[in-house]
């Protein structure tokens, strides 16, 4: 009997049939930038559970995206395509109130409050961090493939990756720091980008 095909892979086909192909995006479709998200992870040497979060982020829509391909009541389905602890970084980053939560992001004692109920809970380091990750890479992306997102908002989106400098990895914030700043990097493995 063959191996089943990986997670990203049945993500990508489950997406697909939700019509995240069909959804237009910045840069082309939903679909296009969930897996240069999950790409640019990939690149930064996320774990694999991070990157499958990167793929699915907006499964759920986000606070700046509405559409959710799949939404909260499936969650068990998703869980069970890409595993417990990628669908709750799905769902960490799918109902965070960014206004209340960003700002405190990098404390410990900072709370991290749910959009949809308004729920506050603290977050552990190793949640905290990856939820800067999915920030960066998500926010990143965008600024990439449209430069009116760039010109809007580049500098606002500086000063959040700034703020959370401590979360990010090294190669995380290589990539913001070249993108946003237009500095070239010296680093031979600094930023490096997914093809479109």
């Amino acid at each position: 009997m063959p191996a089943p095909p990986p997670a990203a892979d049945r993500a990508v086909v489950l997406l697909r049939r939700l019509g995240a192909d069909a959804i237009a995006h910045p840069g082309g479709t939903l679909l296009q930038h969930l897996v240069r998200v999950r790409s640019l992870l990939v690149l930064w040497g996320a774990r694999p559970e991070l990157q499958l979060a990167g793929l699915c982020h907006a499964a759920y829509g986000t606070e700046a995206f509405s559409p959710a391909v799949l939404g909260l009541a499936r969650r068990a389905e998703l869980a069970l395509l890409i595993g417990p602890e990628a669908e709750s970084l799905v769902h960490l980053y799918g109902v965070c109130d960014r206004a209340a939560t960003y700002p405190t992001l990098t404390h410990p004692s900072g709370r991290y409050v749910e959009r949809f109920t308004g729920r506050t809970r603290s977050l552990s380091l190793a949640q905290r961090r990856d939820l800067a990750e999915l920030i960066a890479a998500d926010e990143l992306d965008l600024v990439r493939v449209d430069p009116i997102v760039r010109a809007r908002h580049g500098a606002e989106l500086m000063a959040l990756l700034l703020r959370l400098r401590p979360l990010l990895s090294p190669t995380a914030w290589r990539t913001a720091d070249a993108l946003l700043t237009g500095r070239r990097d010296t680093d031979p493995a600094g930023p490096a980008w997914p093809a479109a």
